[in-house]
């Protein structure tokens, strides 16, 4: 079973807590020069693990991604004529 996740990037103002903000969800990155992490965790469980993150002296604040609420379905995408000429060419 698939379960919902969302990513939340995580404001901080030293790189050495990187390890504490480890075991909240899975870090896909880190920036020594902005610094700030992305971190995925379960959608169920994101109000909770904000709430936990923020109680942290080291984070400045936290935002969400809004990418699982995107609509990613297009509807009348029509193909450019141009293209279609060129893969008929075997261009």
């Amino acid at each position: 079973m698939r379960t919902n996740r969302q990513g939340i990037v995580v404001w901080f103002q030293h790189m050495k807590n990187i390890k504490q903000l480890k075991r909240y969800g899975n870090l896909v990155y880190a920036s020594k020069r902005l610094k700030y992490a992305v971190i995925y965790v379960n959608q169920d469980e994101l109000e909770k693990i904000e709430a936990k993150i923020l109680k942290h002296s080291f984070v400045s604040k936290i935002e969400r991604s809004y990418k699982p609420f995107v609509r990613t379905d297009y509807e009348n995408a029509k193909p450019d004529k141009a293209k279609q000429y060129d893969y008929k060419m075997g261009i």
